[in-house]
């Protein structure tokens, strides 16, 4: 289980494409540190398994299934990204229950910049819709993020400037993806709720 709260804004070194999956080398010395074969590190917002680690390097195969809900099949050597390691039995929740479980992919629609923050709006695939309230959580490449307007087929969230330093959505522009996680206590209320209801009919 993740939180949200990205350690380091890390990148792609190489990628090594196979038949129906990548092999990505990324470096990170934050997560790599203390990092073995079979832990979990995640890559903007994708969990991720590390095969091989050599100094503050890291490698991680990804299967076709992910490439194709993800956006991790758009990443080249030199591409930044959001790394997070998982959280510890006993430390804060700085964010919200994140899986690493991406639901879906968006595309940054619009960038709004003020003095402190700035407004960024992104496009929400219909199938999600129904998960992403105003004021809910978010996670968008792998970031904890506070729903700040809630549309039908997009929403929009707040960025401060450390989350703009330190970060991919700093640098991305309007036309690039990002991975969607939405909040999984939704969900399953969503499945509890549609099972009473089934079972009230019956």
């Amino acid at each position: 289980m993740f939180t949200g709260i990205v350690e380091e804004l890390g990148e792609v070194t190489a990628v090594e494409t196979l038949d129906d999956a990548c092999r990505f080398r990324l470096r990170g010395p934050v997560v790599t540190q203390g990092a073995k074969h079979g832990d979990s590190i995640a890559v903007n917002g994708v969990c991720l398994t590390v095969v091989d680690h050599e100094g503050d390097e890291f490698t991680a195969d990804v299967m076709a299934e992910t490439l194709n809900r993800s956006s991790l099949g758009a990443l080249k050597p030199g591409s930044r990204v959001n790394l997070e390691r998982p959280m510890a039995v006993g430390d804060r929740l700085g964010g919200h229950i994140v899986q690493g479980h991406v639901d879906g992919t968006g595309e940054i629609l619009e960038r709004k910049p003020s003095e402190h923050w700035e407004i960024v709006k992104i496009s929400l695939p219909a199938d999600l819709t129904r998960y992403v309230v105003e004021k809910g959580s978010i996670t968008v490449d792998g970031i904890s993020l506070t729903v700040v307007d809630a549309g039908l087929d997009h929403f929009t969230v707040s960025l401060i400037p450390t989350t703009l330093d330190l970060t991919t959505l700093g640098h991305k522009q309007p036309g690039d993806p990002v991975n969607l996680e939405v909040d999984v206590i939704a969900k399953y209320v969503e499945r509890m709720l549609g099972d009473r209801a089934r079972g009230a009919a019956e």
